[in-house]
């Protein structure tokens, strides 16, 4: 009923930001991705809690995909600075990762609901869909806080992994000459990059129209 649906969006929402705010303060990289797949099954729940299930399933599908990525990407930069995931000891590894730095930043612009990649089709639609519901500012600022969130401990994992000096030990890697750990990012990446639209040009045979006014229209890129 209806105290269920404020129910669960109040949590869900709570879970979004919390995680968000847990992740900018978080130090191990598996953790800060970990933080970030609860924000986004917080983002998941608080779809269902509109009543967009189709939506909510459709994010869950294209956040699968490139959440795998980001997740395989960590894995090999794990791997290459020699098994350590503290990324206050990362640093400049875009001179070592020049693939998997370029991937990762894909999967992470994805998450933040960059348009035209994947996370942006079902991110945008079901934060668009929801300022069009009356629960008040309070939830819609919540949100569009949890989104800047997401942004934020995004930005600062790329910014302590791939800039500035390296602060590791002295460990030279050659992950990106294995076929094996590569393969599967790449072909991973062409799937975030083109898995927003087919899916949802599958999942949802008419367009979406929505009207908002401007200021909300731009919130989500502004934010």
């Amino acid at each position: 009923g209806e105290t269920d649906s404020a129910l669960l969006l109040f949590i869900s929402v709570m879970t979004m930001f919390m995680s968000g705010v847990v992740a900018i303060f978080e130090y191990d990289l598996k953790k800060i991705i970990a933080l970030s797949t609860l924000s986004q099954l917080g983002m998941m729940m608080f779809s269902i809690s509109l009543g967009l299930f189709e939506l909510a399933f459709f994010h869950l599908l294209t956040h699968a995909l490139f959440k795998a990525l980001l997740f395989l990407c960590a894995g090999i930069l794990i791997h290459g600075v020699s098994n350590t995931q503290d990324i206050r000891s990362f640093g400049g590894l875009s001179l070592n990762f020049p693939l998997v730095t370029v991937c990762m930043n894909l999967a992470n612009l994805s998450l933040c609901g960059v348009p035209f990649l994947a996370g942006f089709y079902s991110k945008d639609l079901i934060v668009e869909l929801a300022c069009q519901y009356s629960w008040g500012v309070f939830i819609l600022c919540m949100m569009f806080i949890c989104l800047s969130l997401t942004v934020l401990y995004s930005v600062r994992l790329t910014y302590l992994s791939f800039v500035g000096v390296y602060n590791g030990g002295p460990s030279i890697s050659v992950c990106e000459s294995d076929h094996s750990l590569i393969g599967p990012v790449v072909i991973l990446s062409f799937v975030s990059l083109i898995s927003g639209p087919i899916l949802s040009w599958l999942s949802f045979p008419a367009p979406v129209l929505i009207f908002l006014p401007a200021f909300l229209k731009w919130a989500a890129l502004l934010f």
